[in-house]
């Protein structure tokens, strides 16, 4: 007879695959950011249409919204690009786009709805934008222990830009400055 998984038993089995991944990727989240994407991720197994969006777009049309629609399109743009950075970074691949213009896109989605939120939620936006590439890295490190393909070297190098502090993680990934910061 095979085992029955309540909802309580697959929400730990996610802890226990991100604690895994943060472990692993030497890229602790703190319990909230970790929870958040626990359940984004058990979303995400109900959202077969996630390469069917074209995230520039959903993000300006995102930012043309009012109240709480404005505010569930940022969230979505946010979730999705985060999803796709660390999860199916081969869709990026395909669509010719880096991995840094999904942690970027991301990042400012939450951003923006930090700065229109209030309070807790706020904060957990704004943890979720500062964070990004971290919960980008949880994401690659999760892929890693499904066995899942890794990443090409134009993507090590893109998360290694967003998160200087993993670079020593990727093995022939080269982190330059971005070209702002460097000297002439």
């Amino acid at each position: 007879m095979g085992t029955i998984l309540t909802e309580n038993a697959v929400t730990a089995l996610w802890h226990d695959l991100v604690r895994e991944a943060e472990q692993r990727g030497r890229a602790p989240l703190d319990a909230e950011l970790e929870s958040y994407l626990v359940f984004l991720l058990m979303r995400h197994l109900r959202d077969a249409r996630l390469g069917d969006h074209v995230l520039a777009l959903d993000y300006l049309q995102a930012l043309q919204q009012r109240g709480t629609q404005r505010g569930q399109e940022l969230r979505d743009v946010g979730d999705r690009c985060l999803l796709i950075a660390g999860l199916y970074p081969h869709q990026a691949e395909q669509r010719l786009v880096s991995l840094d213009y999904f942690i970027a896109l991301g990042a400012n989605a939450y951003s923006e709805l930090a700065a229109r939120a209030r309070n807790a939620v706020a904060d957990l936006y704004e943890q979720l934008a500062s964070g990004f590439a971290r919960l980008v890295r949880v994401l690659v490190e999760l892929r890693r222990i499904a066995n899942a393909d890794a990443l090409s070297a134009l993507s090590r190098h893109a998360l290694a830009i967003a998160d200087p502090g993993i670079a020593h993680d990727f093995p022939g990934a080269v982190a330059l400055a971005p070209a702002s910061q460097r000297r002439h």
